[in-house]
């Protein structure tokens, strides 16, 4: 096998197994065994080795010494923090790009936007997460600073699909109570990036992950 076959074959496995990590076929916790991983994707064991490397890099699984590798688990302590983070930066992203937004790119956006409203019945809260995910990568990709695309995508292969997967409560329910203020918020976003007004697109941004942050983290505490 050629170098460019074997690296095709990598990121073919390293896609499946994040596609499985991502829809809850692998569970947050469980112990990821390359034999067997290799097996159920038909292939050696050294492309197994390579994506859970991987993996790891992109913070969907960890290693344990002497134990292997596990999906990661996250806690009530781990969303905070990654809420907070993703708040700060997804904030300068969109204050970079309410600066730059063309009309076409906020026509698209709109798209997007009223695709959510139209999918935010419960029984479609898959389609409606799917949905979210690409207004909040529309925002900050317009942006155009490459070291926040490049955090941010690492940030959202994860999150907040596995986040929320890792708790029963959430994994296919809507968080109550966030249907109409989620709507209202991403309204906002979207007026300041209209406006072309950097410090607005930039506060309403980090208003918004910090409200889901808040009604998530309480939600949670109070779910046996």
């Amino acid at each position: 096998m050629n170098s460019d076959t074997h690296r095709q074959l990598r990121n073919v496995v390293a896609d499946k197994m994040r596609a499985a990590i991502l829809d809850g076929h692998y569970k947050p916790g469980e112990w990821l065994r390359q034999e067997r991983l290799a097996q159920e994707l038909g292939v050696s064991q050294m492309p197994v080795r390579e994506a859970l490397n991987e993996l790891v890099n992109e913070g969907l699984i960890e290693h344990v010494p002497y134990r292997g590798a596990r999906v990661i688990k996250f806690s009530i302590e781990d969303i905070t923090d990654l809420y907070e983070h993703r708040a700060f930066l997804e904030g300068r992203a969109a204050y970079f790009s309410a600066q730059v937004i063309t009309e076409r790119e906020l026509n698209n956006l709109k798209k997007i936007q009223a695709g959510m409203e139209e999918n935010d019945a419960p029984e479609a809260v898959l389609k409606y997460r799917e949905l979210n995910r690409s207004f909040h990568k529309t925002i900050f990709t317009i942006s155009k600073h490459e070291y926040l695309i490049r955090t941010l995508n690492q940030m959202w292969a994860a999150f907040p699909t596995m986040l929320i997967a890792n708790f029963a409560a959430t994994a296919l329910h809507p968080l109550p109570e966030r249907d109409s203020t989620d709507r209202e918020e991403h309204q906002a976003i979207v007026t300041a990036l209209e406006a072309h007004n950097p410090a607005q697109a930039e506060q309403a941004m980090r208003d918004h992950i910090l409200a889901t942050k808040r009604q998530l983290v309480s939600f949670l505490k109070a779910t046996p």
